[in-house]
């Protein structure tokens, strides 16, 4: 198994964990939405990078973003319990701030595919 696989599985577990430990807490609408976030962000991203509305340079950056949120090298590691998922976040939502600067924010939410709230609260962390 090749490094780059042996790491998408350690953040699959951890993801998994921590969807199990939300659940187990009696927390299972937040569960739901850290189940659904990585997947809805993937989608948000492949559609803002195709979208002809959203600018070159804001698609450019969306691209290397996103090929650092799919690293398993981050600045802080992901195994470090709230850190490590907390910068993936602030780079995301710093992503989408970019984006919304030249772009429409009706844009976002056409290509979000998740509860509405969610990406209010990502936008929220990027005071957009």
């Amino acid at each position: 198994m090749g490094p780059l696989v042996f790491a998408i599985a350690i953040l699959a577990l951890l993801w998994a964990s921590l969807i199990v430990a939300l659940v187990v807490s009696g927390r299972k609408g937040a569960a739901r939405e850290v189940a659904a976030f990585l997947p809805n962000l993937v989608l948000l991203f492949r559609g803002l990078a195709t979208d002809p509305r959203v600018p070159r340079r804001a698609k450019a950056a969306l691209v290397v973003g996103g090929i650092y949120l799919a690293m398993p090298i981050d600045l802080v590691p992901d195994f470090i319990p709230i850190a490590g998922q907390a910068d993936d976040a602030i780079i995301a939502a710093a992503l989408l701030r970019f984006v919304l600067a030249s772009t429409e924010r009706s844009v976002l939410y056409e290509h979000w595919h998740g509860d509405p709230r969610t990406l209010d609260r990502v936008l929220a962390i990027a005071r957009a």
